[in-house]
C-alpha cells in the first residue's frame, strides 16, 4: 500500500493510493508529485471541495468511476461534459457540475486525518479557496490525529467558486 502526504489549507492528511481500482490514475498522479495548487469550495455537489485543472488532458478514460464518494475519496474527472478536476468529498456528496450528473476515477482515500475533513470543508467555504499540496514518501503515523500546520488558514474568497 503506497501512501502520500496532502496538505489543505492547516491540515495534514496521509492517503492511500488506489491503484487496483483506477491504476491508470494513479499512475498520472505519481509522475505529478509533488503537486501544489488552490483547494476551492464545490458548487452543484454538496460538501466536497475541488481542484479545477480547466481543459488539461491527462489521457486517462474513466476506470473505477462512481459519482457518489464517500467522505476521504477522493475522485479524479478526466473531462468531457466539464472540465478535468480533482474532488475529495468531506460530507454527502453528489458529484456533478451544471450540466448534470458526473462521474470521477476514485484513486486516493485518506487514511489518516479524516477528523479533520469537515473543518477543511467548512474553512473552504467560508474562508474561500485553500493551499493544497500532494508528496511522495509518507510513511504511517507522519499526520498525528489532529495535525496541523501553523499559520492563519485562508487566503479570501475567490471568484470563481468550485
Amino acid at each position: 500500500m503506497q501512501t502520500i502526504g496532502v496538505s489543505a489549507g492547516p491540515y495534514r492528511f496521509r492517503a492511500r493510493f488506489e491503484d487496483a481500482k483506477s491504476p491508470q490514475t494513479c499512475a498520472v498522479v505519481r509522475a505529478l508529485l509533488p503537486y501544489s495548487e488552490r483547494l476551492m469550495h464545490v458548487r452543484w455537489s454538496g460538501e466536497a471541495v475541488w481542484i479545477p485543472l480547466g481543459d488539461r488532458t491527462f489521457g486517462v478514460g474513466y476506470e473505477d468511476s462512481k459519482s457518489l464518494p464517500a467522505p476521504g475519496e477522493m475522485i479524479f474527472y478526466p473531462g468531457g461534459v466539464s472540465e478535468t478536476e480533482i474532488l475529495l468529498a468531506y460530507g454527502p456528496t453528489r458529484f456533478a457540475s451544471k450540466a448534470g450528473q458526473l462521474a470521477g476515477n476514485h484513486f486516493l482515500t485518506i487514511v489518516e486525518g479524516l477528523e479533520n475533513l469537515h473543518a477543511l470543508g467548512r474553512l473552504t467555504l467560508l474562508e474561500g479557496a485553500q493551499p493544497i499540496s500532494f508528496e511522495a514518501g509518507v510513511s504511517e503515523g507522519a499526520y498525528p490525529s489532529g495535525a496541523r500546520r501553523g499559520g492563519r488558514a485562508g487566503a479570501g474568497m475567490l471568484e470563481a467558486g468550485g
